[in-house]
């Protein structure tokens, strides 16, 4: 490893831990946090437990949207080597590796299984596009539904900019021209370039299966609105009274903040929830209570990914051997 590469390399360790810690702490000296874990101990624990539920059930969703658009590329990996990889990356996604170095283990690992390196990167591109896609959808549908009771131009310029986001990344995506300019800011790595336009090759594929996108964006959908029943049943085991459509207005905005550099997006998911929720009334030591606790469950969440990773390997030192394979060439 050069130089200049183990500098990068530790800034991009560190910086998630900087933010993450930071941005606690900020909350901290601005709310009580005693009021904070009043407003957690006092939780009715049968809401919390069957939100933890739900929030685990979520991972299955996602692995079968991504195994949707696998199987449009022309890709056969196993149910269970699919359910594996991805549940690694969610393990591995609890360290300050960011949601990118979580999608480079899953992509790595699957493609030393089916030998289409290019290929399976451009499903796990595809994948968090339909992701992405289905949380401008269901945010521009649920803030039209109540943009009566939601006035407030923050919110308003979120959407917004979620939705000119998501056009963007689908016309540069889908543009061969537009894709291959974009390429030459990596002109001084030609083998860089090389990979990227043969993954860009790959995701042309899926235009002439538009009906296997759409697929996997209506599955990105409801797992956005079940997620957004999680954050609810939440706020009603903590005996909060807020609608529904509110959670489904404002869960797109925070899951795309939390994919910023962060332990798990610790931080900005307390950020976000302490800002949007206080606009229909909640107190900021509630919402504050809120966002810990699905911190807490996406922590629960990550450490289950990895027990279900090693109880189901069918030959422990081989899968191993491969897993720690994969993760020293990710971080090379």
């Amino acid at each position: 490893m050069t130089e200049k590469s183990k500098h990068r390399s530790i800034f991009t360790t560190v910086l998630p831990f900087v933010l993450s810690l930071g941005l606690l702490t900020w909350l901290f000296m601005t709310i009580d946090y005693k009021h904070i874990w009043q407003a957690v101990k006092g939780a009715d624990m049968r809401y919390l437990a069957a939100a933890g539920i739900i929030f685990f059930l979520i991972n299955f969703l996602i692995v079968w949207r991504w195994r949707i658009l696998m199987k449009a590329l022309g890709l056969k990996p196993g149910n269970l080597s699919s359910i594996r990889w991805f549940f690694l990356s969610q393990f591995c996604g609890l360290a300050p590796i960011s949601t990118v170095g979580s999608d480079v283990i899953r992509g790595l690992g699957l493609a030393q299984e089916t030998g289409h390196k290019p290929k399976m990167f451009a499903s796990i591109v595809l994948d968090r596009l339909s992701g992405f896609a289905g949380i401008v959808i269901l945010a521009v549908g649920a803030y039209l539904m109540g943009h009566g009771i939601i006035s407030n131009k923050l919110v308003i310029g979120a959407i917004a900019a979620l939705s000119l986001i998501s056009a963007a990344f689908a016309v540069v995506l889908f543009s061969r021209r537009i894709f291959a300019f974009a390429c030459e800011a990596f002109h001084a790595w030609p083998k860089v370039r090389e990979n990227l336009m043969r993954m860009h090759h790959d995701i042309i594929l899926l235009r002439g299966k538009q009906v296997k996108g759409w697929e996997a964006i209506s599955i990105s959908i409801f797992a956005q609105i079940v997620l957004a029943v999680e954050f609810y049943l939440t706020a009603k085991g903590m005996h909060m009274n807020v609608p529904l459509v509110y959670f489904i207005i404002f869960s797109p905005i925070v899951c795309v903040v939390t994919s910023l550099p962060s332990i798990g997006g610790l931080g900005f998911r307390e950020i976000g929830w302490v800002y949007l929720l206080p606009l229909v009334g909640v107190s900021k030591e509630m919402a504050g209570g809120l966002s810990l606790v699905n911190s807490a469950f996406n922590i629960l969440n990550g450490l289950l990914c990895g027990l279900f990773y090693v109880t189901t390997l069918s030959s422990g030192r081989i899968q191993c051997s491969q897993a720690e394979a994969v993760l020293k060439q990710s971080s090379s």
